[in-house]
């Protein structure tokens, strides 16, 4: 009976909603309005972007021994020291705020060096370039020189180079589509441990994707433990008849506190995902298989997954991906791809 009148309920609420879809899909103010009274599809999302906001407020664009906002602000001033033709007065409006947070990193203990070295390379340069005699360049250089650093006069310089200069390959087009066609969705997995090392080398690959302004808002997490694994495997609609042959499960997390504003919440999922492509092609050179599984959006599987990762809201899953050496029986499905006319728009 209390089946039959949940059923009852579902039905009306479906109702009532594709009632009042047309007149809300008019405006703005209309379908906020719908989100907020016949859905509750972005309850979850809209306080994650609130509480990332905060963390980010909070903690001054410093992740513990990162820093997004740094990242970002000195690959703003890279691109102004490669602009063509480059001007000898820019960055004014952000200067002072990449130089104050300079300052607050290299005042975390166990910040990362090879972050500052880039940081500090890319400040002398500009300092250089640009006129000094600006009221604003003047009292930031004045504040720069007293900034009291953790990386020394003889550091590794890290500068932008020519492309000329740019790191050489010998992978042809053929290569590389032979790599993307032997990378499929691996279901069927040996019973048998993945070593960390090949986990490593493959994030290795991963971050070097690209990322909006070096950024990076993302995170991989590894479970290979029991029962935590268990309890993962399941929450994905995709891994059904398969979650017990999984081995290794990788949670790729992106992290909105690594925004002050709403406007970049999207960019976890495309930096996310740039950065496990290139993570499932690595592993596909190192032995094993990879399946990425979708993750939608709902909030009482977002709520029970940031429990069971122990992850703040503001924290979202992008997806998750399983890891293991294939089983060589294992049957793949075929999916057959588009044809690149029916993709390649030309405008």
């Amino acid at each position: 009976m209390k089946r039959f009148f949940i059923n009852i309920i579902k039905r009306l609420i479906a109702f009532y909603q594709s009632a009042v879809l047309p007149i809300c899909s008019r405006s703005g103010f209309a379908a906020s309005f719908y989100f907020t009274f016949f859905s509750r599809d972005f309850y979850y999302e809209h306080k994650a972007i609130l509480k990332a906001k905060l963390a980010y407020s909070k903690n001054r664009g410093i992740h513990g021994k990162s820093s997004a906002l740094l990242r970002r602000n000195i690959h703003r001033l890279e691109k102004g020291l490669i602009m063509r033709p480059r001007r000898n007065v820019f960055a004014l409006d952000y200067l002072l705020e990449t130089l104050q947070v300079y300052k607050s990193a290299n005042a975390v203990e166990g910040f990362s060096e090879i972050e500052l070295e880039w940081a500090k390379s890319v400040l002398n340069e500009y300092f250089t370039v640009v006129d000094c005699t600006h009221p604003k360049i003047a009292h930031a250089y004045e504040f720069y020189q007293g900034i009291k650093t953790v990386v020394g006069d003889n550091h590794t310089v890290k500068l932008p180079y020519i492309q000329a200069n740019k790191a050489k390959h010998h992978i042809s087009y053929e290569q590389l589509m032979k790599l993307c066609s032997a990378r499929r969705s691996t279901r069927w997995f040996k019973p048998q441990s993945v070593e960390g090392d090949k986990i490593n080398k493959a994030a290795a690959i991963a971050l070097q994707a690209p990322s909006a302004c070096n950024r990076q808002p993302y995170e991989f997490y590894v479970i290979k433990s029991q029962p935590l694994l268990s309890k993962l495997v399941d929450l994905p609609g995709g891994t059904a008849g398969f979650s017990g042959n999984i081995p290794c499960l990788i949670a790729v997390v992106g992290d909105l506190s690594y925004y002050p504003e709403a406007r970049d919440r999207h960019v976890i999922y495309i930096d996310g995902a740039l950065a496990s492509m290139q993570f499932m092609l690595a592993v596909e050179t190192l032995g094993l298989g990879s399946c990425p599984i979708n993750w939608p959006e709902l909030h009482t599987l977002d709520h029970k997954v940031s429990q069971l990762l122990e992850i703040p809201q503001y924290k979202r899953v992008v997806m998750f991906m399983a890891v293991g050496f294939p089983d060589e029986s294992g049957h793949i499905a075929y999916s057959e791809k588009k044809p690149f006319e029916s993709t390649v728009i030309t405008l």
